[in-house]
């Protein structure tokens, strides 16, 4: 009888082989915003060694295949020793839901990050899109105070928009998480 191996975590060296990763997933810079933030623990210290991938729409809502290249839709980042990240990206479109009905602009969000097994699976909305926050079924069907950690706040408009949000793995600010797909 064989014993199987314990499950593993994402070590002390996740960023190993991730120096490529890069956080611009924009066409030219056209049309560009910037989200940032930091990613924290559950004791609020910050997360200096995680890897965060960002998936997400182009601004017609569209999804590779149907939006050429370069667009890829995909950029992924590494957190600084204090925690910060930064995407620059363009802003998504609304996108359709498994119902049909509209989903507001947002990205997907999975964060790697040692002690833990599996991949945290969240979105960023926008905060300048009221109406479209108002009615998407995701942050619907969220408590008013969950909704409020997937929010990027807007912080600046020059030289181009800026939004900012943080993301906590755990404690009482807890970032909602979703299982993974």
């Amino acid at each position: 009888m064989t014993t199987p191996t314990p499950s593993q975590t994402a070590g002390p060296f996740v960023s190993i082989g991730t120096a490529w990763a890069t956080g611009d997933a924009t066409i030219d810079g056209e049309g560009s915003v910037v989200v940032s933030g930091k990613v924290f623990d559950g004791a609020g210290d910050p997360v200096g060694d995680a890897m965060m991938e960002f998936w997400q729409a182009d601004a017609e809502g569209r999804f590779p295949p149907e939006v050429p290249p370069p667009w890829s839709g995909f950029a992924r980042v590494l957190t600084a020793p204090d925690g910060s990240y930064q995407l620059v990206t363009l802003k998504p479109g609304a996108v359709p839901g498994a119902s049909g009905e509209s989903q507001a602009p947002h990205i997907d969000v999975s964060i790697f990050a040692r002690g833990l097994q599996q991949r945290l699976v969240t979105r960023a909305y926008f905060s300048d899109e009221g109406p479209a926050n108002a009615t998407d079924p995701v942050l619907a069907a969220l408590p008013e105070a969950a909704r409020a950690t997937l929010v990027a706040e807007r912080e600046t408009e020059e030289p181009r928009p800026a939004y900012r949000l943080d993301f906590w793995l755990q404690g009482g600010k807890e970032t909602v998480f979703f299982a993974p797909w």
